[in-house]
């Protein structure tokens, strides 16, 4: 009986100087609400006993539980030193991910950290295996069972209180350091329950005219875009050189604000493809494909596909990744092209080139029938970018002047970003050559993860950069600042204005930065 009292004692101590080396460092226990500590308290104890009522073994369930949270914060500091943004509750879909997908997140942990949550296993296996035996009395009231029972009805006093969490506002670097680990992750989770009601943002968007033209619409979410060029004056400017020839051409062109920093694509995609702004989705701003999604949200691709479009999405990468292949036919897409459509397809890097991409979107426009919607999401400049190793020409072919020692990171970037901007130039040439009028919108997702560039030479803003360019003449409206979740607004009325064939293209405040 000494064991299964002492145990989850000694636990809940533990726990809390485990959490003390989270990052960013967070406020001291004493000083958050005392709601907060018990249901932390409430939360390891709930944890620990199915857990030690399944071992049988209290210090090896101690031990587990404790190794389980020490993976939590050694995940959450790799997350924040990467993405600026702390572990939350969304987030533990991503260790299936990672098991599924390794390349894309097992690097950002870490070496160090790798082998010290490997060592904490290890640690509570021997703990529980070679060190603790299973209690004669395991099962009997008047032992283990009667003892687990108490601390289980402890557990759930200390929760009961608060059952729903702290009052959170999803601002989750500010959340945890006023809540802590626990209560955060437990209301976060239980905020996810509830359904979010989205609004119908394209509502107000007109009918197609009779008689007219719809044009070929191309927009691509081109992973990691942003204009590097801004963080040191030796970059080349022909690294961009067709994307400002397009942008000299565009209706309209300029910064974009986005909703997520150096990963979380589908915060972006949805915000585009929905209009739907962060404070609206609440907790589900975190990953929209895990519910909201799921909602019955209107997106781009409805309206179009009303208006007599085919709605495609081209996303070189399994279709399951992100559950984009349950997703993208609830918002409105007839097909979903994945990498099986890419089956030879030359790489850069360890993913499908934009070339490829580019190519496939002209084969898709050769064979369209009627007025076609391409979104396209791109993969080749997809991270971890410090696994590629720059080339001996690199230097010479990206910069006027050599980066500052520690900047490798950012030359694989830039070989990626140039051919990211043959694509752009590709993509023009093909809808010129299109009989009906074609609409290309160009963005980032979010700028790329590189931190110990951005410490060398400057720390980006988080804006991205688009651009809206018709194949036909339109008014421009020049250089433009925008949120991402009104350029999917602005395209659809610029596809209107192109139907319409001279009107001129006029920003409303339906279509303006939010």
């Amino acid at each position: 009986m000494t064991s299964i009292v002492f145990a989850p004692a000694v636990g809940l101590a533990l726990s809390f100087a485990i959490e003390a080396a989270m990052q960013p460092p967070l406020r001291p226990m004493w000083r958050r609400p005392a709601s907060c500590i018990t249901l932390h308290c409430g939360l390891w104890l709930l944890t620990f006993v199915p857990l030690c009522l399944v071992l049988g073994r209290p210090w090896f369930a101690t031990a587990a539980t404790s190794a389980f949270l020490l993976l939590i914060v050694l995940v959450n500091n790799a997350k924040f030193h990467s993405l600026e943004e702390p572990f939350v509750f969304q987030d533990f879909e991503y260790f299936t991910d990672a098991m599924r997908h390794p390349r894309l997140y097992i690097p950002f942990l870490g070496w160090g950290n790798a082998l010290a949550a490997a060592a904490g296993f290890v640690a509570a296996v021997a703990t529980g295996l070679w060190l603790e035996a299973v209690p004669a009395d395991r099962f009997a009231l008047s032992g283990q069972l009667g003892a687990l029972a108490v601390w289980a009805a402890v557990g759930i006093l200390l929760v009961t209180p608060s059952r729903r969490g702290p009052p959170v506002r999803y601002d989750a670097t500010g959340d945890l350091d006023a809540f802590g680990l626990l209560p955060c992750l437990w209301a976060y989770g239980c905020a996810e329950r509830r359904a979010p009601q989205l609004p119908d943002r394209f509502a107000d968007v007109p009918p197609p005219a009779p008689d007219t033209e719809p044009p070929h619409i191309v927009a691509v979410q081109s992973e990691s875009f942003f204009d590097a060029r801004l963080l040191f004056d030796g970059i080349r400017p022909e690294v961009l050189a067709a994307f400002d020839d397009l942008k000299r051409d565009a209706i309209s062109h300029g910064k974009l604000s986005v909703p997520a920093w150096g990963a979380n694509t589908v915060r972006s995609e949805f915000a585009f493809l929905t209009a739907v702004d962060a404070p609206t989705l609440g907790v589900h701003r975190f990953n929209p494909y895990r519910k909201a999604a799921r909602s019955g949200a209107v997106s781009v691709a409805h309206v179009l596909k009303r208006r007599g479009y085919r709605t495609i999405c081209v996303h070189p990468y399994p279709a399951g990744f992100y559950t984009r292949d349950k997703v993208c036919p609830l918002l409105g897409f007839d097909e979903f092209v994945d990498i099986r459509s890419f089956p030879d397809a030359p790489r850069c890097g360890p993913y499908i080139g934009d070339e490829a991409v580019a190519a496939k979107v002209a084969e898709i426009l050769a064979n369209a029938a009627g007025p076609v919607f391409v979104f396209v999401i791109t993969m080749e400049n997809h991270g971890p970018l410090h696994l590629e190793k720059t080339g001996p020409d690199d230097i010479a072919t990206h910069y006027t002047a050599a980066p500052p020692n520690g900047c490798e990171d950012l030359t694989v970037y830039l070989r990626h970003l140039r051919n990211a901007d043959r694509m752009v130039a590709s993509l023009r040439a093909t809808l010129t050559r299109q009989a009906r009028p074609g609409l290309l919108c160009w963005y980032g997702d979010h700028v790329p993860i590189m931190p110990t560039v951005y410490r060398q030479l400057a720390r980006p803003t988080g804006e991205t950069d688009y651009v809206l360019w018709s194949s036909s003449p339109a008014p421009t409206a020049g250089h433009e600042a925008l949120s991402v979740e009104t350029l999917g607004l602005r395209l659809l009325r610029a596809a209107t204005d192109i139907e319409d064939q001279g009107q001129p293209y006029v920003a409303d405040s339906a279509a303006s930065p939010a």
